[in-house]
């Protein structure tokens, strides 16, 4: 018997492991490919309307929800997040034929929504006359920025383009005799016309128009990789498309320009169509 037993038990011990094995495979199949990929660092508020700034190893690929990502040769990409963005989204790095993905889990906003009844007809909707030039106006807006290109100017810590109290929030909402207007995607500073309007980081000027039909005086700056900010209801620009500016320079001043119930600057955050919110980029107040 005790023979039998010394035969045996290295048998048995052969046929354990060999069971294991497959086990822990199956269990953990992308093991190696984890490894294989280093980490993903990324900066930035994980929340609706956020804007993500990543750093990964240079000749990776980046995926976020399946969708490729635009990256840097030094392996600096950003993504951003809007308003209802859904709370989970799937970021994947590929390199050598590996892959990494995580799970990135965004924190919901709650949005100021007013609902005011008994508004006239004609504050609800725009009149039929000026809707062609609304259509050119949006056609100019989303041409800029589509703009992709490869400058860094999104890595910045952010300035507050101009001084003044906050009158206005990013995702607040009205309600209009119960129809849903377009939520404010902006971040509204109230200043005197004439105040100052200074670049929040270095950019290249994309677009200039004197007399939008909402917005009025509409400047666009490129931050690269499809960063954009928008200033709106500005009475005069100090640049014009093409110039390059310096983070802290005077590009514009307040106006009372187009749509508006008094002067204010409304800055505006994209990443591509994604509309983000300023506030989470820049110092509080």
């Amino acid at each position: 018997m005790k023979v039998w037993v010394r035969v045996l038990l290295p048998v048995l011990k052969i046929c354990a492991y060999s069971m294991v094995i497959p086990l822990l495979l199956m269990l953990a199949p992308n093991v190696q490919a984890t490894e294989e990929v280093p980490p993903i660092a990324l900066s930035g508020a994980k929340t609706q309307g956020g804007m993500l700034r990543g750093k990964i190893d240079p000749g990776s690929r980046v995926l976020l929800n399946q969708k490729e990502v635009k990256v840097g040769q030094q392996g600096h990409f950003v993504i951003g997040f809007g308003r209802d963005a859904a709370l989970e989204q799937q970021l994947t790095v590929i390199k050598n034929g590996s892959q990494r993905t995580i799970t990135l889990h965004l924190s919901a906003r709650e949005y100021n929504i007013q609902k005011i009844e008994g508004v006239a007809q004609k504050y609800v909707s725009p009149p039929e006359a000026v809707l062609q030039r609304i259509a050119e106006d949006n056609r100019q807006i989303a041409s800029a920025r589509a703009t992709d290109t490869d400058r860094l100017d999104f890595m910045q810590p952010f300035f507050w383009p101009a001084d003044g109290p906050i009158s206005g929030v990013y995702g607040s909402q009205r309600v209009f005799n119960g129809v849903p207007k377009r939520p404010h995607f902006g971040l509204d500073v109230a200043g005197p016309t004439g105040t100052d309007v200074v670049a929040p980081a270095d950019g290249r000027v994309l677009l200039w128009v004197a007399d939008m039909y909402y917005s009025g005086g509409t400047l666009i700056l490129d931050h690269g990789f499809g960063i954009s900010s928008t200033f709106i209801h500005l009475s005069k620009s100090l640049v014009r498309q093409g110039d390059e500016v310096r983070q802290g320079d005077k590009i514009a001043e307040i106006g009372d320009t187009g749509r508006t119930t008094g002067p204010h600057l409304d800055w505006r955050i994209n990443w591509f169509s994604e509309r983000l919110d300023p506030q989470l980029l820049v110092p509080a107040r």
